[in-house]
């Protein structure tokens, strides 16, 4: 049974989603008091807040994804 090679493009952007995800996790809670302070998003600050971390959910989830199939060929 012949090794599959692991392509090093799918490898490096699943790393940098990855990586991404956590940098939106990172940067939440320094960016939203700026949000919170513009007066129409003010009333949507929970749900802004909401779409943040379900978008670093999606870029991690999605590199790991990436990562899972990359590496179980």
């Amino acid at each position: 049974m012949a090794d599959k090679q692991v392509n090093p493009a799918q490898l490096i952007w699943a790393v940098a989603l990855i990586l991404a995800g956590l940098g939106v996790f990172y940067r939440i809670p320094q960016v939203m008091p700026s949000i919170e302070q513009i007066p129409r998003f003010a009333a949507a600050s929970g749900f802004i807040r909401f779409c943040f971390y379900f978008m670093g959910l999606f870029l991690i989830g999605g590199g790991c994804k990436k990562l899972y199939h990359q590496y179980r060929k």
